[in-house]
């Protein structure tokens, strides 16, 4: 019998499959599309990081704040107020203006009276800029409040609101009560800053200008209808 002479092994290679022409542009598509998104996002949260790294940052030398910075900041808690109409509203719903918070009792003594009038002077006091800051009034506990006070505080947010879980938002200084202070809330909807208990105006006068003047690149007055 014939001997068949031997023959040397071949393999054949197959080409891999190739995805089809859309497929390649549709994942070519998404990728760019991801990459707008993440530097739109970046053009737009720029100017607010810009201006608080300015006031936190890159800060005169010699120069202190008069209130007292909150490290970490704290948002503005998930929960409703009662507004003197009986209506509710959301704490959140504050948001996109520089608020300047006080709290008391409902039933308002002098201190607190005294509190609420240096709350609207401080407000006037930053002329054409006011409107970039809101005054807010968080009442406590049941009672009515007073005819005198609803009149002296119409240009106020008066919310009635949870003294347990208010307490678990702003914190006095050591030693101090939480109505002492008045409290500073950014745009963005974080407590930023405590003032002393016996606030000296002047000194926190100085601090809202320079805090104002920080953010007026992305911060105007009034809210956005959405």
């Amino acid at each position: 019998m014939a001997q068949t002479p031997d023959e040397p092994l071949t393999l054949t290679v197959h080409s891999l499959p190739q995805l089809d022409r859309a497929s390649a542009d549709a994942a070519a598509a998404t990728r760019k599309g991801r990459w707008k998104m993440l530097g739109l996002m970046l053009v737009c949260a720029a100017p607010v990081i810009a201006s608080y790294f300015m006031y936190y940052v890159v800060r005169p030398q010699g120069r202190t704040n008069y209130g007292e910075l909150i490290d970490p900041q704290r948002p503005l808690p998930n929960w409703t107020g009662i507004d003197t109409q009986g209506r509710a509203v959301p704490l959140d719903a504050l948001k996109k203006q520089w608020l300047l918070v006080s709290v008391s009792d409902g039933a308002c003594n002098e201190a607190c009276v005294q509190r609420l009038y240096l709350q609207r002077q401080l407000r006037e006091m930053l002329g054409r800029e006011k409107d970039r800051l809101d005054w807010v009034w968080l009442r406590t506990g049941d009672a009515a409040l007073p005819a005198s006070l609803q009149q002296a505080t119409v240009a106020a947010q008066v919310l009635k609101v949870d003294a347990p879980a208010l307490a678990t938002w702003l914190q006095p200084a050591p030693g101090q009560n939480i109505e002492d202070h008045l409290y500073v809330v950014d745009p963005l909807g974080n407590w930023m800053m405590r003032f002393p208990a016996n606030l000296d105006p002047a000194q926190a006068k100085r601090d809202l200008d320079r805090l104002l003047r920080a953010s007026s690149s992305w911060d105007k007055e009034g809210r956005d209808a959405n």
